[in-house]
């Protein structure tokens, strides 16, 4: 059974910094892509950013050049490091899963949409505060 478990939420004052790490078990990590997504009160749920298998990354727009996710095969982990926090960072932030261990499952990574990651964790929040 996959298990994402998020942390390093809270809360942060504007300009600040927060690491997220999100832990994975019952799966082969290092054939996942992974990624972050957020969900704001009242808003719908937005990408935040995905690693591939491969190491590639993309980015929403309103995070590009603050925010940085990473992973670490060896530990099975996924990192989403934010700096240059803004009060409209304020969220939840899931981790998420989506296995690419063939040709078949391959997704450009322009091309990855929500829908196509099937793991999800239960989220941490993010409060920024001015």
């Amino acid at each position: 059974q996959v298990q994402l478990v998020e942390s390093g939420g809270g809360p942060a004052q504007a300009g600040g910094s927060l690491r997220l790490s999100c832990a994975a078990s019952g799966m082969i990590f290092r054939l996942n892509d992974m990624a972050w997504y957020r969900q704001a009160p009242g808003n719908l749920r937005e990408l935040v950013a995905i690693i591939t298998v491969g190491g590639s990354t993309r980015y929403g727009d309103s995070v590009k050049d603050r925010f940085t996710i990473s992973r670490d095969n060896a530990r099975n982990r996924v990192f989403l490091q934010m700096n240059s926090l803004k009060p409209e960072d304020t969220a939840v932030y899931y981790c998420a899963a989506r296995v690419s261990a063939s040709i078949e499952a391959h997704i450009p990574i322009a091309n990855m949409k929500e829908r196509d990651f099937t793991s999800w964790g239960q989220g941490t929040h993010v409060t920024v505060s001015s």
